[in-house]
């Protein structure tokens, strides 16, 4: 049926009472506002009453995309037969499945009434109707040609029905009119009727507010010759839709325009902040919505122009940190330091984009020489001036310098592997793989200067200042520090970042931060990801390019790994193998820390070379601190071998209330070589007592039950008493992190840990490395 055609007669249009549609005008338009007289008259048999709207009373609806109603289409009777033939009685419905497409509304079978589509331009009223002698839940649809009746099942529906078609409606007009404006000061008011609508509608989704985000959005888009009051009167006319909705691409770009070009403006304080921070609080992916990442950087930078400067954003931080100590919103941290990583990164987009003639990481590891051109072995250094080294080494050669330069450009900066150190050979894996060698090995470095020099443009220096600065503040809060040290553990930085210097000396306050934490989940970040990768541990150490105080803050990472780490003697070893001589350089100059290292080095058996043990001899006698730990070392090896020597009883069992101080007096008055078993159950002993059951060589069976033993000291126990066979650690204060060192001790056959905070997952884990373990006892645990 035509829904376009004129009538001739309008007597049922006359004989209705008629409620106004429109709230808000559409650019001065006030045709589709006039209110017909009459209201005594009739429509078919009975009076009409109308349903009043009451959009503040509460009742909310979803916005309707399609649904089954029942139709009926009256046209203006032109004739008295015509008038008989659309009256109550002879009156047709037709069932339809509709849809409400964005500009008309569709039935999926387009037959009777329905057959063809009913345009929203050519509807010129929208109103609900109720007749009392049958009450039918029907909305009428005024259109030139008549009247179409849609009737629902129920009232809520017949609403919902009402309110959606309103939206459809409304919407499609203001489309039209805002897509060829011709006065802005016109087209502001009508963006502001745009948002009251938005805000006041009865209606409860998504679309509703995102609808006209994204119409103003387009309208921004098409017309970007916009003045700066123009500018800023369209962003607080949007505002109040801000603050529940993120702003769409094209509007986040109009957003940062403005932050760039008018940082200064009081709408980046008014109306931005609350903008950002539901960004930063809401939103869960910046990979999906690469714009709002982009916004929120813009607008940190803004608030760094202002003349407060980088103390507005250290309160703005603060403010999306909260006043408590926890801060309540998770999606925080992620999305800050999605930010920073994305600002830094971008500092360096100059220098990464033009590597034209730097081989890539996989032509350096497969190798970008012909074999025969290979130089023999050469330890990774900083690669020095042509002139000044008389065998450069086969690289592929920089551009023409001359004179050479004081900065680095990106297409002279080149690389050189290390490859004379085999146990990193095969960590790295065959020369032809296709895995990436480490981080430190592909480091660019200059060929003319000794320590590499990059120059930022001034304003890419200062985004790195800003941003580096916001790394800081994050790791000072306690609860954050956590989430950052797993967040930046696979070191997502470029490697130019990594080669400058300002970089590098920014973030070793960040690396400082976490090496004091004594928290494990914190420190242990400075370790690499997985075997054979790089961690900040090894770019902060002497001979890596990040360190630049002698190795300080490589003895302070080292001191809080050893505290906790329970593979101790593994993380000896790769410190052996890797960093031998700076441990030895720092323990000759009085580092107790060092020192240390190399004492337990010897005790542990873990060098094997004669001439390098004399060395780290040599080296301990040197400084006072050294001679006295290793005249203690060598009289704890004396009575080692004493205790094995003599012998002594292979039972012992410590009476309760007995202290460490007891143990450890006990131990140290006789011969205990033979010991066996002993029992410390209900003893106040805690895990500083495991500094004497490690000197216990013969230690098959260990009675632990209701003691203060921990973590720590099981830790010490699973790199000692391998040979141990029972423990009982029945109701000690034992973990997950304790236990898991458990996992080393292959011997053991009877474990009780009843009664502690044994996870089942641990649990499993346990099971799966002690092939020996017979008798388990998990009762009381979550493991049960």
């Amino acid at each position: 049926m035509d829904f376009n055609g004129g009538g001739g007669g309008s007597d049922l249009q006359n004989n209705q009472c008629h409620q106004s549609e429109e709230s808000k005008p559409l650019l001065e338009d006030t045709s589709i506002l006039a209110t017909p007289e009459g209201n005594n008259n009739k429509m078919g048999a009975g009076p009409c009453r109308r349903a009043l709207l009451l959009c503040g009373s509460g009742m909310r609806y979803k916005l309707l995309q399609e649904g089954d109603i029942q139709v009926c289409v009256v046209k203006h009777p032109r004739s008295f037969l015509s008038k008989i033939l659309t009256s109550k009685f002879l009156r047709r419905w037709e069932p339809h499945h509709l849809t409400l497409t964005d500009s008309s509304l569709v039935s999926a079978t387009p037959t009777g009434y329905m057959e063809s589509a009913l345009s929203y331009s050519t509807i010129e009223d929208i109103q609900l109707l109720t007749w009392d002698n049958a009450p039918k839940y029907c909305l009428q649809l005024s259109f030139p040609g008549g009247t179409v009746l849609l009737q629902a099942a129920n009232g809520y529906l017949r609403d919902q029905w009402f309110h959606s078609l309103q939206w459809k409606k409304k919407i499609y007009k203001y489309r039209k009119v805002l897509k060829n404006p011709s006065r802005w000061d016109v087209v502001l008011k009508e963006i502001r009727a745009l948002v009251d609508m938005a805000l006041t509608s009865p209606l409860q989704d998504e679309s509703i507010q995102q609808t006209p985000l994204h119409i103003i959005s387009t309208l921004l888009a098409e017309n970007s010759n916009l003045s700066t009051l123009e500018h800023e009167n369209i962003i607080v006319a949007i505002a109040p839709l801000l603050e529940n909705n993120h702003p769409p691409p094209d509007l986040c770009e109009f957003f940062c325009k403005h932050c760039r070009e008018r940082p200064r403006s009081m709408v980046v304080i008014e109306v931005f902040t609350p903008v950002v921070q539901r960004i930063l609080k809401h939103n869960m992916d910046f990979g999906k919505c690469p714009r709002l990442r982009l916004f929120t950087q813009e607008y940190i930078l803004a608030l760094n122009e202002l003349n407060g400067g980088m103390e507005v954003v250290k309160k703005f931080v603060h403010s999306m940190h909260g006043p408590t100590g926890q801060c309540p919103h998770p999606r925080v941290l992620p999305n800050l330091v999605a930010v920073c990583l994305a600002a830094i990164y971008s500092c360096y987009e100059e220098f990464i984009n033009s590597r034209d003639n730097s081989p890539s990481l996989k032509e350096i590891r497969n190798g970008c020489q012909q074999q025969n051109e290979r130089k023999p072995p050469l330890p990774l250094r900083l690669l020095r001036s042509e002139l000044e080294s008389p065998d450069p080494p086969s690289v592929p050669p920089p551009l023409p310098l001359s004179p050479p330069p004081s900065i680095v450009n990106s297409s002279e900066i080149l690389v050189e592997l290390e490859r004379n150190n085999n146990a990193a050979n095969k960590l790295k894996g065959p020369a032809g793989g296709d895995s990436e060698p480490n981080l430190i090995d592909c480091l660019l470095v200059s060929p003319v200067l000794s320590t590499l020099s990059i120059q930022l443009p001034a304003q890419a220096d200062r985004v790195l200042g800003c941003f580096a600065l916001i790394l800081k503040m994050l790791s000072d809060y306690d609860d954050w520090r956590p989430a950052l040290a797993s967040l930046l553990q696979p070191i997502p930085f470029p490697k130019e970042a990594l080669a400058h210097a300002k970089f590098t000396k920014e973030l070793k306050y960040v690396i400082q931060r976490f090496a004091e934490d004594p928290r494990q989940e914190v420190h242990s970040c400075l370790l690499s990801v997985r075997s054979g990768k790089d961690g900040w541990f090894q770019l902060y150490s002497p001979g890596g390019v990040a360190c630049d105080d002698d190795g300080e803050l490589f003895a302070s990472m080292v001191h809080i790994l050893m505290g906790s780490c329970y593979k101790t003697k593994k993380f000896l070893l790769s410190l052996s193998e890797n960093k031998l001589g700076p441990c030895m350089l720092l323990a000759l100059r009085g580092n107790q820390t060092m020192v240390e290292i190399l004492c337990l080095m010897l005790e542990y058996n873990i060098i094997e070379n004669k001439d390098t043990q004399l060395q780290i001899i040599s080296t301990l006698e040197s400084t006072l601190v050294g001679l006295r730990m290793y005249e203690q070392l060598c009289d704890r090896q004396r009575e080692l071998k004493e205790l094995q020597r003599k012998g002594g009883p292979t039972r012992l069992t410590l009476p309760s209330k007995s202290t460490d101080a007891d143990l450890a007096r006990l131990l140290s008055s006789g011969s205990f070589g033979n010991l066996e078993n002993l029992s410390l159950a209900f003893t106040n002993v805690t895990s500083a007592c495991a500094e004497q059951l490690i000197k216990l060589p013969s230690l098959k069976q260990l009675n632990l039950w209701s003691t203060q033993f921990g973590d720590a000291g099981l830790r010490l126990l699973s790199e000692h008493l391998a040979s141990l066979q029972v423990l009982n650690l029945c109701e000690t204060p034992v973990t997950d992190a304790g236990l898991l060192a458990l996992s080393s001790m292959k011997s053991l056959c009877s474990l009780n840990m009843n009664s502690t905070k044994l996870s089942a997952d641990t649990y499993e884990d346990l099971k799966a490395k002690l092939p020996n373990l017979k008798e388990v006892d998990v009762r009381y645990t979550e493991a049960w």
